[in-house]
Protein backbone atom coordinates (compact mmCIF):
# COMPACT_ATOMS: atom_id res chain seq x y z
CA UNK A 1 0.00 0.00 0.00
CA UNK A 2 1.20 3.53 -0.81
CA UNK A 3 0.53 6.01 1.99
CA UNK A 4 1.02 9.77 2.12
CA UNK A 5 1.22 11.16 5.67
CA UNK A 6 0.35 14.86 5.79
CA UNK A 7 1.25 17.16 8.68
CA UNK A 8 2.18 20.83 8.68
CA UNK A 9 5.35 20.21 10.73
CA UNK A 10 7.79 17.57 9.50
CA UNK A 11 10.19 17.92 12.41
CA UNK A 12 9.87 17.01 16.12
CA UNK A 13 7.46 19.57 17.53
CA UNK A 14 4.75 17.78 19.51
CA UNK A 15 2.39 14.83 19.77
CA UNK A 16 1.18 14.80 16.17
CA UNK A 17 4.77 14.65 14.90
CA UNK A 18 5.64 11.79 17.26
CA UNK A 19 2.52 10.05 15.94
CA UNK A 20 3.33 10.35 12.21
CA UNK A 21 7.02 9.46 12.60
CA UNK A 22 6.27 6.26 14.52
CA UNK A 23 3.45 5.32 12.16
CA UNK A 24 5.59 5.91 9.12
CA UNK A 25 8.56 3.96 10.43
CA UNK A 26 6.45 0.96 11.36
CA UNK A 27 4.43 0.93 8.14
CA UNK A 28 7.63 1.04 6.10
CA UNK A 29 9.13 -1.77 8.19
CA UNK A 30 6.31 -4.10 7.15
CA UNK A 31 6.60 -3.32 3.46
CA UNK A 32 4.38 -0.32 2.77
CA UNK A 33 5.55 2.73 0.84
CA UNK A 34 5.29 5.86 2.98
CA UNK A 35 6.04 9.48 2.09
CA UNK A 36 5.38 12.77 3.88
CA UNK A 37 4.03 16.17 2.92
CA UNK A 38 4.14 19.41 4.90
CA UNK A 39 6.20 22.57 5.34
CA UNK A 40 9.88 22.91 4.59
CA UNK A 41 12.00 23.59 7.67
CA UNK A 42 15.66 23.35 8.62
CA UNK A 43 14.75 20.61 11.09
CA UNK A 44 12.72 18.52 8.63
CA UNK A 45 13.57 14.84 9.14
CA UNK A 46 11.15 13.06 6.77
CA UNK A 47 10.58 13.51 3.06
CA UNK A 48 8.90 12.69 -0.22
CA UNK A 49 10.61 11.54 -3.40
CA UNK A 50 10.08 14.76 -5.38
CA UNK A 51 11.14 17.02 -2.49
CA UNK A 52 7.98 19.11 -2.71
CA UNK A 53 7.06 21.05 0.44
CA UNK A 54 5.37 24.36 1.15
CA UNK A 55 7.36 27.38 2.31
CA UNK A 56 8.00 27.62 6.03
CA UNK A 57 5.44 29.96 7.59
CA UNK A 58 6.72 31.44 10.81
CA UNK A 59 3.89 33.62 12.07
CA UNK A 60 6.15 35.36 14.58
CA UNK A 61 9.06 35.98 12.19
CA UNK A 62 9.76 36.90 8.58
CA UNK A 63 9.59 40.12 6.57
CA UNK A 64 6.76 42.63 6.88
CA UNK A 65 5.78 41.91 3.28
CA UNK A 66 5.38 38.21 4.00
CA UNK A 67 3.29 38.93 7.09
CA UNK A 68 0.89 41.04 5.02
CA UNK A 69 -0.03 38.01 2.94
CA UNK A 70 -0.14 35.50 5.82
CA UNK A 71 -3.87 36.05 6.55
CA UNK A 72 -4.79 35.00 3.00
CA UNK A 73 -2.36 32.08 3.00
CA UNK A 74 -3.80 30.71 6.24
CA UNK A 75 -7.22 30.43 4.59
CA UNK A 76 -6.30 29.15 1.12
CA UNK A 77 -2.94 28.10 -0.30
CA UNK A 78 -2.28 27.80 -4.03
CA UNK A 79 1.27 26.77 -3.15
CA UNK A 80 0.08 23.86 -1.02
CA UNK A 81 -2.19 22.63 -3.83
CA UNK A 82 0.62 22.88 -6.37
CA UNK A 83 3.17 21.12 -4.17
CA UNK A 84 0.94 18.29 -3.02
CA UNK A 85 -0.05 17.71 -6.65
CA UNK A 86 3.60 16.97 -7.45
CA UNK A 87 3.70 14.39 -4.67
CA UNK A 88 0.39 12.83 -5.71
CA UNK A 89 1.49 12.52 -9.35
CA UNK A 90 4.67 10.75 -8.33
CA UNK A 91 3.52 8.56 -5.43
CA UNK A 92 -0.03 7.77 -6.61
CA UNK A 93 -1.10 6.99 -3.04
CA UNK A 94 -3.85 4.62 -2.02
CA UNK A 95 -4.35 6.60 1.19
CA UNK A 96 -3.72 10.20 2.19
CA UNK A 97 -3.63 10.38 5.98
CA UNK A 98 -4.15 13.96 7.19
CA UNK A 99 -3.04 15.17 10.60
CA UNK A 100 -2.56 18.82 11.58
CA UNK A 101 -3.01 20.85 8.39
CA UNK A 102 -5.09 23.98 9.07
CA UNK A 103 -3.53 27.45 8.67
CA UNK A 104 -0.11 26.39 7.35
CA UNK A 105 -1.25 23.90 4.67
CA UNK A 106 -4.96 24.80 4.68
CA UNK A 107 -7.92 22.55 3.73
CA UNK A 108 -7.29 23.52 0.09
CA UNK A 109 -5.09 20.41 -0.12
CA UNK A 110 -8.24 18.28 0.28
CA UNK A 111 -9.66 19.91 -2.85
CA UNK A 112 -6.49 19.04 -4.74
CA UNK A 113 -6.52 15.43 -3.56
CA UNK A 114 -10.11 15.00 -4.77
CA UNK A 115 -9.35 16.78 -8.05
CA UNK A 116 -6.33 14.55 -8.65
CA UNK A 117 -8.33 11.44 -7.84
CA UNK A 118 -11.07 12.40 -10.29
CA UNK A 119 -8.72 13.37 -13.10
CA UNK A 120 -6.50 10.31 -12.81
CA UNK A 121 -9.36 7.92 -11.93
CA UNK A 122 -7.16 6.78 -9.06
CA UNK A 123 -9.14 5.86 -5.97
CA UNK A 124 -7.63 7.42 -2.87
CA UNK A 125 -8.96 7.20 0.68
CA UNK A 126 -8.68 10.31 2.88
CA UNK A 127 -8.23 9.60 6.59
CA UNK A 128 -7.90 12.31 9.23
CA UNK A 129 -6.58 11.96 12.77
CA UNK A 130 -7.90 14.72 15.03
CA UNK A 131 -5.09 15.62 17.43
CA UNK A 132 -6.98 18.69 18.66
CA UNK A 133 -10.30 20.50 18.14
CA UNK A 134 -9.29 22.53 15.05
CA UNK A 135 -12.32 21.57 12.94
CA UNK A 136 -14.66 22.66 15.75
CA UNK A 137 -12.81 25.60 17.30
CA UNK A 138 -10.57 28.07 15.45
CA UNK A 139 -8.05 28.25 18.33
CA UNK A 140 -7.77 24.41 18.39
CA UNK A 141 -8.32 24.02 22.15
CA UNK A 142 -11.89 24.92 23.09
CA UNK A 143 -10.26 27.00 25.81
CA UNK A 144 -10.30 30.80 26.00
CA UNK A 145 -6.66 31.93 26.35
CA UNK A 146 -7.73 35.18 28.03
CA UNK A 147 -9.88 33.66 30.77
CA UNK A 148 -8.21 30.20 30.74
CA UNK A 149 -11.71 28.70 30.87
CA UNK A 150 -12.99 25.92 28.64
CA UNK A 151 -15.39 27.18 26.02
CA UNK A 152 -17.83 25.46 23.65
CA UNK A 153 -19.35 28.57 22.09
CA UNK A 154 -18.12 27.73 18.58
CA UNK A 155 -19.82 24.32 18.53
CA UNK A 156 -22.58 24.20 15.97
CA UNK A 157 -20.58 26.36 13.57
CA UNK A 158 -20.86 29.59 15.59
CA UNK A 159 -17.29 30.61 14.75
CA UNK A 160 -17.90 34.36 15.21
CA UNK A 161 -17.43 33.72 18.94
CA UNK A 162 -13.72 33.30 18.24
CA UNK A 163 -13.59 36.92 17.05
CA UNK A 164 -15.84 38.23 19.84
CA UNK A 165 -13.61 36.70 22.51
CA UNK A 166 -10.19 37.28 20.88
CA UNK A 167 -9.48 33.57 21.14
CA UNK A 168 -6.37 33.37 18.93
CA UNK A 169 -3.32 34.79 20.72
CA UNK A 170 -5.59 37.43 22.30
CA UNK A 171 -5.65 39.24 18.96
CA UNK A 172 -8.83 40.57 17.35
CA UNK A 173 -7.25 40.46 13.87
CA UNK A 174 -5.95 36.89 14.18
CA UNK A 175 -9.22 35.76 15.71
CA UNK A 176 -11.14 37.30 12.80
CA UNK A 177 -8.97 35.39 10.33
CA UNK A 178 -9.60 32.20 12.32
CA UNK A 179 -13.36 32.75 12.18
CA UNK A 180 -13.29 33.48 8.45
CA UNK A 181 -11.20 30.36 7.79
CA UNK A 182 -13.64 28.16 9.69
CA UNK A 183 -16.74 29.64 8.06
CA UNK A 184 -15.22 29.49 4.58
CA UNK A 185 -14.30 25.80 4.63
CA UNK A 186 -17.46 24.70 6.37
CA UNK A 187 -19.50 26.65 3.79
CA UNK A 188 -17.59 24.95 0.97
CA UNK A 189 -18.26 21.55 2.52
CA UNK A 190 -14.66 20.45 2.11
CA UNK A 191 -14.73 18.10 5.09
CA UNK A 192 -17.37 15.92 3.40
CA UNK A 193 -14.45 14.58 1.35
CA UNK A 194 -12.80 12.99 4.40
CA UNK A 195 -13.72 9.31 4.56
CA UNK A 196 -12.77 8.53 8.17
CA UNK A 197 -12.05 10.77 11.16
CA UNK A 198 -10.01 9.12 13.90
CA UNK A 199 -10.62 10.65 17.33
CA UNK A 200 -7.91 9.91 19.90
CA UNK A 201 -10.43 9.65 22.73
CA UNK A 202 -14.10 8.89 23.26
CA UNK A 203 -14.40 12.39 24.72
CA UNK A 204 -13.16 13.98 21.50
CA UNK A 205 -15.55 11.83 19.50
CA UNK A 206 -18.49 13.22 21.48
CA UNK A 207 -17.39 16.74 20.56
CA UNK A 208 -16.72 15.92 16.89
CA UNK A 209 -20.12 14.24 16.69
CA UNK A 210 -21.83 17.57 17.42
CA UNK A 211 -21.19 18.30 13.73
CA UNK A 212 -23.67 16.25 11.64
CA UNK A 213 -21.20 16.10 8.74
CA UNK A 214 -18.54 14.51 10.96
CA UNK A 215 -20.79 12.15 12.94
CA UNK A 216 -21.02 9.30 10.38
CA UNK A 217 -17.25 9.40 9.83
CA UNK A 218 -15.85 9.37 13.37
CA UNK A 219 -14.38 6.53 15.38
CA UNK A 220 -12.46 6.57 18.65
CA UNK A 221 -8.99 5.03 18.71
CA UNK A 222 -6.61 5.87 21.54
CA UNK A 223 -3.01 6.68 20.77
CA UNK A 224 -0.38 3.97 20.99
CA UNK A 225 2.77 3.54 23.00
CA UNK A 226 5.42 0.87 22.69
CA UNK A 227 5.66 -0.93 26.00
CA UNK A 228 9.05 -1.78 27.39
CA UNK A 229 10.15 -4.62 29.61
CA UNK A 230 10.53 -2.65 32.81
CA UNK A 231 11.71 -3.94 36.14
CA UNK A 232 10.45 -2.80 39.51
CA UNK A 233 12.46 0.38 39.92
CA UNK A 234 13.24 1.57 43.42
CA UNK A 235 11.05 4.57 44.08
CA UNK A 236 12.60 7.81 45.32
CA UNK A 237 10.94 10.30 47.62
CA UNK A 238 9.39 12.74 45.14
CA UNK A 239 6.21 13.45 43.17
CA UNK A 240 6.65 14.28 39.48
CA UNK A 241 5.06 16.57 36.92
CA UNK A 242 6.45 16.39 33.40
CA UNK A 243 5.16 18.35 30.44
CA UNK A 244 4.52 21.94 29.42
CA UNK A 245 4.54 24.67 32.06
CA UNK A 246 1.40 26.56 31.06
CA UNK A 247 -1.97 27.67 32.39
CA UNK A 248 -4.09 25.18 30.46
CA UNK A 249 -1.99 22.35 31.90
CA UNK A 250 -3.11 23.37 35.40
CA UNK A 251 0.37 24.47 36.47
CA UNK A 252 -0.78 27.55 38.41
CA UNK A 253 -3.12 25.34 40.45
CA UNK A 254 -0.38 22.76 41.02
CA UNK A 255 2.12 25.43 42.10
CA UNK A 256 -0.33 26.73 44.71
CA UNK A 257 -0.83 23.18 46.02
CA UNK A 258 2.91 22.50 46.18
CA UNK A 259 3.34 25.57 48.38
CA UNK A 260 0.80 24.13 50.81
CA UNK A 261 2.64 20.80 51.01
CA UNK A 262 6.18 21.81 52.07
CA UNK A 263 6.88 18.32 53.42
CA UNK A 264 6.67 16.83 49.90
CA UNK A 265 9.45 17.16 47.34
CA UNK A 266 8.17 17.82 43.82
CA UNK A 267 10.18 17.51 40.62
CA UNK A 268 9.04 19.35 37.50
CA UNK A 269 10.49 18.28 34.13
CA UNK A 270 9.60 20.46 31.16
CA UNK A 271 9.53 24.06 29.99
CA UNK A 272 7.05 26.82 29.31
CA UNK A 273 5.84 30.31 30.21
CA UNK A 274 5.30 29.60 33.94
CA UNK A 275 8.87 28.48 34.58
CA UNK A 276 9.77 31.57 36.62
CA UNK A 277 6.92 30.91 39.08
CA UNK A 278 8.01 27.28 39.44
CA UNK A 279 11.57 28.29 40.26
CA UNK A 280 10.35 30.41 43.19
CA UNK A 281 8.85 27.47 45.11
CA UNK A 282 11.22 25.98 47.70
CA UNK A 283 10.00 22.37 47.51
CA UNK A 284 9.97 22.19 43.68
CA UNK A 285 13.09 21.15 41.79
CA UNK A 286 12.87 22.21 38.16
CA UNK A 287 15.10 19.90 36.10
CA UNK A 288 14.04 21.36 32.74
CA UNK A 289 13.04 19.57 29.56
CA UNK A 290 14.12 15.91 29.50
CA UNK A 291 13.90 13.14 26.92
CA UNK A 292 15.12 9.58 26.41
CA UNK A 293 16.80 7.68 29.23
CA UNK A 294 16.92 10.76 31.47
CA UNK A 295 13.15 11.17 31.32
CA UNK A 296 12.58 7.43 31.70
CA UNK A 297 14.66 7.41 34.91
CA UNK A 298 12.83 10.41 36.38
CA UNK A 299 9.42 8.87 35.64
CA UNK A 300 10.35 5.37 36.82
CA UNK A 301 11.71 6.56 40.16
CA UNK A 302 8.81 8.90 41.00
CA UNK A 303 6.31 7.79 43.63
CA UNK A 304 3.58 8.98 41.28
CA UNK A 305 3.03 11.63 38.65
CA UNK A 306 0.48 14.44 38.67
CA UNK A 307 -1.36 15.47 35.51
CA UNK A 308 -3.48 18.47 36.57
CA UNK A 309 -4.72 19.66 33.17
CA UNK A 310 -7.55 22.20 33.01
CA UNK A 311 -8.38 22.01 29.29
CA UNK A 312 -10.04 19.25 27.28
CA UNK A 313 -7.01 17.00 26.90
CA UNK A 314 -7.39 14.48 24.13
CA UNK A 315 -5.12 11.46 24.71
CA UNK A 316 -1.95 12.71 26.45
CA UNK A 317 1.11 10.54 25.89
CA UNK A 318 2.41 11.59 29.32
CA UNK A 319 -0.35 9.73 31.16
CA UNK A 320 0.29 6.59 29.10
CA UNK A 321 4.07 6.89 29.39
CA UNK A 322 3.96 7.21 33.17
CA UNK A 323 2.00 3.99 33.55
CA UNK A 324 4.25 2.21 31.04
CA UNK A 325 7.15 2.87 33.45
CA UNK A 326 5.05 1.53 36.35
CA UNK A 327 4.39 4.92 37.91
CA UNK A 328 0.80 5.67 38.97
CA UNK A 329 -0.94 8.85 37.83
CA UNK A 330 -3.06 11.32 39.76
CA UNK A 331 -4.94 12.89 36.89
CA UNK A 332 -7.56 15.55 36.35
CA UNK A 333 -10.98 14.18 35.50
CA UNK A 334 -11.29 16.09 32.23
CA UNK A 335 -11.26 15.37 28.52
CA UNK A 336 -9.74 12.02 27.59
CA UNK A 337 -7.63 11.65 30.75
CA UNK A 338 -10.10 9.43 32.70
CA UNK A 339 -10.16 7.01 29.77
CA UNK A 340 -6.47 6.27 30.38
CA UNK A 341 -6.43 5.82 34.17
CA UNK A 342 -8.08 2.89 35.91
CA UNK A 343 -9.49 4.53 39.02
CA UNK A 344 -8.00 3.06 42.20
CA UNK A 345 -6.05 0.57 40.07
CA UNK A 346 -3.36 2.49 38.20
CA UNK A 347 -4.00 5.85 39.80
CA UNK A 348 -6.62 8.33 40.95
CA UNK A 349 -8.72 11.12 39.48
CA UNK A 350 -9.59 14.52 40.93
CA UNK A 351 -11.86 17.33 39.82
CA UNK A 352 -9.99 19.57 37.39
CA UNK A 353 -9.15 23.05 38.77
CA UNK A 354 -10.06 21.93 42.30
CA UNK A 355 -6.94 22.83 44.30
CA UNK A 356 -8.32 21.56 47.59
CA UNK A 357 -9.13 18.09 46.24
CA UNK A 358 -5.78 17.94 44.46
CA UNK A 359 -3.98 18.83 47.67
CA UNK A 360 -5.92 16.23 49.68
CA UNK A 361 -5.27 13.43 47.19
CA UNK A 362 -1.57 14.22 46.78
CA UNK A 363 -1.11 14.19 50.56
CA UNK A 364 -3.13 10.98 51.05
CA UNK A 365 -1.40 9.07 48.27
CA UNK A 366 2.05 10.29 49.31
CA UNK A 367 1.47 8.96 52.82
CA UNK A 368 0.22 5.57 51.60
CA UNK A 369 3.28 3.80 50.22
CA UNK A 370 1.45 0.45 50.15
CA UNK A 371 -1.18 1.91 47.84
CA UNK A 372 1.52 3.38 45.60
CA UNK A 373 3.18 -0.02 45.40
CA UNK A 374 -0.16 -1.66 44.52
CA UNK A 375 -0.89 0.88 41.78
CA UNK A 376 2.63 0.54 40.44
CA UNK A 377 2.24 -3.22 40.16
CA UNK A 378 -1.09 -2.79 38.36
CA UNK A 379 0.47 -0.42 35.84
CA UNK A 380 2.40 -3.24 34.19
CA UNK A 381 -0.97 -4.61 33.03
CA UNK A 382 -2.08 -1.35 31.37
CA UNK A 383 -3.67 -2.22 28.04
CA UNK A 384 -2.56 0.51 25.66
CA UNK A 385 -2.07 -0.42 22.02
CA UNK A 386 1.48 -0.95 20.82
CA UNK A 387 2.49 0.56 17.47
CA UNK A 388 1.86 -2.82 15.82
CA UNK A 389 -1.58 -3.25 17.37
CA UNK A 390 -2.54 0.30 16.44
CA UNK A 391 -1.29 -0.07 12.86
CA UNK A 392 -3.21 -3.32 12.44
CA UNK A 393 -6.37 -1.35 13.24
CA UNK A 394 -5.25 1.54 11.06
CA UNK A 395 -4.59 -0.69 8.04
CA UNK A 396 -8.09 -2.11 8.43
CA UNK A 397 -9.40 1.48 8.29
CA UNK A 398 -7.27 2.21 5.23
CA UNK A 399 -8.58 -0.91 3.47
CA UNK A 400 -12.25 -0.65 4.46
Amino acid sequence: MKILLVNKFLYPNGGSETYIFKLGNYLKSIGHTVEYFGMEHEGRCVSNTVNAYTSDMGFHSGSKLKKIFYPLKTIYSKEARKKIRLVLNNLKPDVVHLNNFNYQLTPSIILEIKKWSKQTKQKVKIVFTAHDYQLLCPNHMMNNPNTHKNCEKCLGGKFSNCTKNNCIHGSKAKSLIGSIEAYYWNFRGVYKNIDTMICCSEFMKTKMDTNPVFRPKTLALHNFIDTEETQNTAKQDYVLYFGRYSEEKGISTLISVCKQLPNIHFIFAGSGPLEAQINQVANITNVGFKTGDELKKIISEALFTVYPSEWYENCPFSVMESQMYRTPVLGANIGGIPELIKEDKTGLLFESDNAEELKTKIQALYENKNKISEYSSNCKNSTFDTTKEYCDKLLAIYSK
